[in-house]
Protein backbone atom coordinates (compact mmCIF):
# COMPACT_ATOMS: atom_id res chain seq x y z
CA UNK A 1 0.00 0.00 0.00
CA UNK A 2 1.18 3.39 -0.89
CA UNK A 3 1.64 5.34 2.17
CA UNK A 4 3.78 8.46 0.78
CA UNK A 5 1.04 10.77 -0.30
CA UNK A 6 -1.93 10.52 2.72
CA UNK A 7 -2.59 13.32 4.04
CA UNK A 8 -3.73 13.34 7.89
CA UNK A 9 -6.25 16.22 9.49
CA UNK A 10 -5.77 16.85 12.88
CA UNK A 11 -9.66 18.42 14.05
CA UNK A 12 -9.50 20.11 17.77
CA UNK A 13 -11.97 21.41 19.58
CA UNK A 14 -11.98 23.92 21.77
CA UNK A 15 -12.00 23.62 25.43
CA UNK A 16 -15.48 23.47 26.80
CA UNK A 17 -15.27 23.65 30.55
CA UNK A 18 -15.80 27.44 30.40
CA UNK A 19 -19.37 27.26 28.80
CA UNK A 20 -20.48 24.09 30.85
CA UNK A 21 -19.60 26.59 33.81
CA UNK A 22 -21.13 29.39 32.55
CA UNK A 23 -24.02 27.38 32.50
CA UNK A 24 -23.68 26.63 35.55
CA UNK A 25 -23.32 30.10 37.13
CA UNK A 26 -26.57 31.09 35.43
CA UNK A 27 -28.56 28.61 36.48
CA UNK A 28 -27.60 28.44 40.13
CA UNK A 29 -27.44 32.47 40.12
CA UNK A 30 -31.02 32.37 39.33
CA UNK A 31 -32.16 29.27 41.11
CA UNK A 32 -30.12 30.74 44.62
CA UNK A 33 -31.74 33.73 44.61
CA UNK A 34 -35.66 32.57 45.17
CA UNK A 35 -33.89 30.38 48.01
CA UNK A 36 -32.50 33.37 49.51
CA UNK A 37 -36.04 34.88 49.20
CA UNK A 38 -34.76 37.86 46.66
CA UNK A 39 -37.24 36.79 44.18
CA UNK A 40 -40.27 34.60 44.23
CA UNK A 41 -41.73 31.75 42.37
CA UNK A 42 -40.13 29.31 39.63
CA UNK A 43 -41.80 29.78 36.38
CA UNK A 44 -39.06 32.29 35.17
CA UNK A 45 -36.30 30.08 36.83
CA UNK A 46 -37.43 27.62 33.93
CA UNK A 47 -35.84 28.75 31.17
CA UNK A 48 -32.34 29.02 32.44
CA UNK A 49 -32.70 25.45 34.19
CA UNK A 50 -33.11 23.83 30.60
CA UNK A 51 -30.90 26.05 28.54
CA UNK A 52 -28.05 26.97 30.60
CA UNK A 53 -27.74 24.44 33.52
CA UNK A 54 -29.53 21.65 30.93
CA UNK A 55 -28.72 22.57 27.04
CA UNK A 56 -25.18 24.43 27.72
CA UNK A 57 -24.12 21.34 30.07
CA UNK A 58 -24.76 18.92 28.03
CA UNK A 59 -22.94 20.47 25.18
CA UNK A 60 -20.01 20.52 27.13
CA UNK A 61 -20.29 17.25 27.79
CA UNK A 62 -20.20 16.01 24.54
CA UNK A 63 -17.35 18.37 23.49
CA UNK A 64 -15.63 16.64 26.11
CA UNK A 65 -16.13 13.85 25.47
CA UNK A 66 -13.75 14.38 22.24
CA UNK A 67 -11.18 15.34 24.37
CA UNK A 68 -11.54 11.85 26.18
CA UNK A 69 -12.28 13.42 29.38
CA UNK A 70 -13.95 11.46 31.30
CA UNK A 71 -14.43 13.56 33.94
CA UNK A 72 -15.38 16.70 32.60
CA UNK A 73 -17.93 15.10 30.29
CA UNK A 74 -19.54 13.02 33.48
CA UNK A 75 -19.80 16.45 35.67
CA UNK A 76 -21.48 18.22 32.74
CA UNK A 77 -23.24 15.20 31.01
CA UNK A 78 -24.85 14.62 34.49
CA UNK A 79 -25.69 17.84 36.19
CA UNK A 80 -26.88 19.34 32.57
CA UNK A 81 -29.81 15.88 32.86
CA UNK A 82 -29.87 17.16 36.76
CA UNK A 83 -31.54 20.36 35.49
CA UNK A 84 -33.67 18.84 33.01
CA UNK A 85 -34.69 16.46 35.46
CA UNK A 86 -35.03 19.35 38.16
CA UNK A 87 -37.13 21.94 35.01
CA UNK A 88 -39.88 18.83 34.86
CA UNK A 89 -40.31 18.52 38.62
CA UNK A 90 -40.98 21.86 39.09
CA UNK A 91 -43.29 21.65 36.05
CA UNK A 92 -44.93 18.96 37.52
CA UNK A 93 -45.55 20.87 40.53
CA UNK A 94 -46.60 23.92 39.05
CA UNK A 95 -50.03 21.71 37.06
CA UNK A 96 -48.73 22.23 33.53
CA UNK A 97 -49.27 18.63 32.79
CA UNK A 98 -52.68 18.83 34.81
CA UNK A 99 -53.81 18.54 38.20
CA UNK A 100 -53.88 14.68 38.84
CA UNK A 101 -50.33 14.84 38.21
CA UNK A 102 -49.79 17.73 40.71
CA UNK A 103 -51.09 15.78 43.34
CA UNK A 104 -49.79 12.76 43.05
CA UNK A 105 -46.17 14.17 43.66
CA UNK A 106 -44.36 13.57 46.77
CA UNK A 107 -41.24 15.49 47.16
CA UNK A 108 -39.81 12.72 49.26
CA UNK A 109 -39.27 11.24 45.76
CA UNK A 110 -37.12 14.27 44.67
CA UNK A 111 -35.11 14.26 48.28
CA UNK A 112 -34.37 10.31 47.40
CA UNK A 113 -33.07 12.11 44.13
CA UNK A 114 -30.92 14.60 45.64
CA UNK A 115 -29.00 11.95 48.48
CA UNK A 116 -28.46 10.22 44.74
CA UNK A 117 -26.50 13.33 43.70
CA UNK A 118 -25.30 13.88 46.83
CA UNK A 119 -23.16 10.08 46.23
CA UNK A 120 -22.38 11.19 43.14
CA UNK A 121 -21.13 14.75 44.07
CA UNK A 122 -19.01 13.18 46.66
CA UNK A 123 -16.99 10.81 44.56
CA UNK A 124 -16.71 13.52 41.64
CA UNK A 125 -15.27 15.78 44.67
CA UNK A 126 -12.95 13.44 45.13
CA UNK A 127 -11.64 13.65 41.52
CA UNK A 128 -12.00 17.27 41.47
CA UNK A 129 -8.61 17.35 43.68
CA UNK A 130 -6.80 16.24 40.78
CA UNK A 131 -7.86 19.11 37.92
CA UNK A 132 -7.88 22.66 40.20
CA UNK A 133 -8.66 24.04 43.16
CA UNK A 134 -11.88 26.30 41.76
CA UNK A 135 -13.74 23.29 40.33
CA UNK A 136 -12.44 21.23 44.07
CA UNK A 137 -14.42 24.32 45.97
CA UNK A 138 -16.97 23.87 43.42
CA UNK A 139 -17.75 20.49 44.05
CA UNK A 140 -17.52 21.20 47.97
CA UNK A 141 -20.39 23.59 47.83
CA UNK A 142 -22.52 21.49 45.84
CA UNK A 143 -21.64 18.53 48.04
CA UNK A 144 -23.68 21.04 50.97
CA UNK A 145 -26.12 22.09 48.34
CA UNK A 146 -27.48 18.19 48.43
CA UNK A 147 -27.74 17.41 51.54
CA UNK A 148 -29.22 21.01 52.52
CA UNK A 149 -31.92 19.85 49.36
CA UNK A 150 -32.05 16.21 50.82
CA UNK A 151 -32.53 17.12 54.61
CA UNK A 152 -34.93 19.70 53.80
CA UNK A 153 -37.12 17.39 51.54
CA UNK A 154 -37.58 15.61 53.90
CA UNK A 155 -38.51 17.95 55.92
CA UNK A 156 -35.43 17.58 58.63
CA UNK A 157 -34.45 21.11 60.61
CA UNK A 158 -36.10 22.50 57.08
CA UNK A 159 -35.00 26.23 57.98
CA UNK A 160 -31.64 25.88 58.46
CA UNK A 161 -31.64 23.11 56.07
CA UNK A 162 -32.93 25.42 53.10
CA UNK A 163 -30.62 28.05 54.26
CA UNK A 164 -27.71 25.61 53.37
CA UNK A 165 -28.72 24.77 50.08
CA UNK A 166 -29.42 28.31 49.37
CA UNK A 167 -25.91 29.78 50.46
CA UNK A 168 -23.94 27.04 49.22
CA UNK A 169 -26.06 27.78 45.48
CA UNK A 170 -25.22 31.23 45.01
CA UNK A 171 -21.43 29.87 46.75
CA UNK A 172 -21.15 27.56 43.57
CA UNK A 173 -22.81 30.16 41.18
CA UNK A 174 -19.82 32.83 42.36
CA UNK A 175 -17.27 30.12 41.97
CA UNK A 176 -18.77 28.69 38.52
CA UNK A 177 -18.06 32.30 37.51
CA UNK A 178 -14.78 32.56 38.14
CA UNK A 179 -14.16 29.37 37.06
CA UNK A 180 -15.05 30.07 33.64
CA UNK A 181 -13.51 33.48 33.72
CA UNK A 182 -10.44 31.80 34.18
CA UNK A 183 -10.72 29.63 31.11
CA UNK A 184 -11.74 31.93 29.01
CA UNK A 185 -9.01 34.68 29.96
CA UNK A 186 -5.78 32.72 30.37
CA UNK A 187 -6.77 30.94 27.43
CA UNK A 188 -7.31 33.89 25.31
CA UNK A 189 -4.11 35.95 26.54
CA UNK A 190 -2.05 32.84 27.13
CA UNK A 191 -1.31 33.38 30.13
CA UNK A 192 -2.42 33.54 33.57
CA UNK A 193 -4.83 36.56 34.38
CA UNK A 194 -7.16 34.40 37.10
CA UNK A 195 -5.21 31.38 39.38
CA UNK A 196 -7.18 28.39 39.44
CA UNK A 197 -4.46 26.35 41.51
CA UNK A 198 -2.90 23.60 40.77
CA UNK A 199 -4.01 20.05 41.79
CA UNK A 200 -3.52 18.66 45.44
CA UNK A 201 -1.04 15.54 43.82
CA UNK A 202 -2.55 13.27 46.19
CA UNK A 203 -3.97 10.39 44.15
CA UNK A 204 -0.87 11.20 41.50
CA UNK A 205 0.17 8.58 39.09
Amino acid sequence: MDTQNQTHIKITTADPSALGLFGLAMVTFVASSQKLGLTEGLSLILPWAFFLGGIAQLFAAVLDAKHDNIFGTTAFGAFGLFWFGVGMTWLIQLGAFGETLAANADSRQLGVAFVGYLIFSLYMTVGAMETHKVLFFIFVFIDLLFIGLSLSSFDIMHGASHMLAAVAEMCIALLSFYGSAAVVLNKHFGQVVLPIGKPFGIFKK
